[in-house]
């Protein structure tokens, strides 16, 4: 289904959205103040650009913001995002989606007071990167936030057979939920009491201290 969306700054983050819904078949305008901005977009984009700056109502209502099912506020100034995402919010309250960007990590909690929908490349970029430096066996699946929580798939090696998931999340219970046991391409839902299988994929929801702790669990493997 075709939907409406407005990216509100056109840097490389604002360019590479707008062409990524629009080539997904939405109907995509791209606002920013200087109209230069807009030769970041990729040739083959045929969406909207409007120069004029976010904050005015004539600018926005020519982006068409009284029928817009989105609206992306990705400038490189986190308080502009703040102050933009904020006045979509509490003037247009018919757009069913307000996201933010946020660069700075340090503007985080100003971005959160507002109650904004929050996307930090920063932080989810720093996230990622120290899971994988600390352990790249673990499969991540998918991200929630900005990457506070993720989503993992992970194989049972031979130490674990024949014991009860409880006791591989022993001492991990509240950094880790535990999402789906698939065996032999079958996939349940698991009970602490499953008892788990050599080659066994068990995914979990968990964060960077539960996946951690529970890599450890799994090299113990012997000693539980």
């Amino acid at each position: 289904m075709s939907m409406k969306f407005i990216v509100i700054g056109c840097g490389r983050v604002g360019a590479e959205l707008a062409y990524r819904l629009f080539n997904n078949g939405h109907q995509v305008v791209v606002v920013d103040s200087n109209k230069d901005a807009f030769n970041r977009i990729h040739s083959e984009f045929h969406g909207r650009t409007v120069e004029g700056e976010a904050l005015s109502a004539d600018t926005l209502t020519r982006a068409g913001i009284a029928n817009a099912d989105g609206v992306a506020v990705v400038t490189n100034s986190d308080t502009m995002n703040a102050v933009i995402g904020h006045t979509i919010r509490t003037h247009y309250p018919q757009v069913k989606q307000v996201l933010v960007r946020n660069y700075d990590p340090a503007m985080r909690e100003m971005l959160e007071a507002f109650g904004l929908q929050i996307v930090s490349s920063t932080s989810w970029g720093a996230e990622r990167l120290q899971e994988l430096l600390i352990d790249a066996s673990f499969r991540s699946v998918f991200s929630a936030g900005n990457g506070e929580v993720e989503l993992y798939e992970m194989y049972i090696p031979e130490n674990w057979t024949e014991r009860a998931v409880s006791t591989l999340l022993d001492g991990c219970t509240n950094t880790i939920v535990v999402a789906a046991l698939t065996r032999a391409g079958r996939a349940e839902l698991a009970s602490p009491e499953s008892i788990l299988k050599s080659g066994d994929i068990l995914t979990v929801s968990a964060t960077l201290e539960g996946v951690t702790a529970l890599h450890a669990r799994l090299q113990e493997g012997t000693e539980a």
